[in-house]
């Protein structure tokens, strides 16, 4: 029996499937202020250390080295790069999610393949209580099957 590949198409929501890919300014600019993503253009609030020192008060300007009051790359490029470097066989950067911890993942997979009032996903208790909780967020019916 031939082995048949992953489609991917086939466990996402159809609503989700027909969504556009939302586009922002950075898609279309690679430098300057983009004042339509709430940027500053003068820099941080902060660009001085300031220190006491035998009751001496010192500011040191500081350069804002880290560009703290710009959007880092929403794609996350750079870091998926790094990754890259680590992990040669994932072959390409398309294929690195980068998520801000694993609730936001989890969630993101329940809210995109799930429907609400419908599907239900499979827990293997004991378990991370994160998958209930993002359940119940999301109308999601849950199946236990011990581990034990």
């Amino acid at each position: 029996m031939p082995v048949s590949s992953f489609d991917i198409t086939r466990v996402i929501r159809p609503n989700i499937l027909r969504l556009e890919p939302y586009r922002c300014a950075r898609d279309d600019f690679s430098e300057g202020v983009l004042l339509d993503a709430n940027e500053n253009s003068y820099g941080p609030a902060y660009k001085s250390n300031i220190s006491c020192d035998n009751g001496q008060i010192r500011v040191e300007p500081q350069a804002d080295r880290l560009q703290l009051h710009r959007y880092p790359d929403p794609k996350g490029y750079e870091v998926k790069q790094r990754i890259l470097k680590l992990r040669p066989s994932v072959g390409s950067v398309d294929n690195v999610f980068l998520g801000v911890g694993s609730d936001e993942i989890i969630d993101l997979i329940v809210r995109i393949t799930c429907q609400p009032g419908r599907d239900s996903i499979l827990i293997t208790p004991p378990t991370y209580g994160m998958y209930k909780v993002v359940a119940s967020i999301n109308d999601v019916g849950i199946v236990k099957v011990p581990l034990i």
